[in-house]
């Protein structure tokens, strides 16, 4: 899966990393439910500090279609609202 962190680059990472990012995902839902921005930023900041720790960096030259949008660590309660609406039925995160 490519996963792209907004203002950063993109990541390869295997399904078995993806998996283990589940938890931080439901992290995310839990602080929109609850309109918590700071547990929300938290999170996020989790989120990519989880990717890039588990992904492989692709080359700036090397661009794929994304299949999942890391959002800034400073995107508001809102703009996750919409990412969160937008389709997806299991968080940020597919699967």
């Amino acid at each position: 899966m490519i996963v792209r962190i907004l203002g950063e680059g993109q990541w390869r990472l295997s399904d078995e990393a993806i998996t283990e990012l589940n938890a931080i995902d439901d992290q995310i839902e839990q602080a929109v439910a609850e309109d918590d921005q700071d547990a929300l930023r938290t999170a996020l900041l989790g989120l990519a500090t989880q990717v890039r720790s588990a992904g492989e960096l692709l080359a700036d030259d090397e661009l794929h279609d994304s299949d999942l949008i890391v959002p800034s660590s400073e995107a508001t309660l809102d703009e996750v609202r919409e990412l969160l609406s937008d389709g997806a039925t299991d968080g940020l995160i597919p699967g």
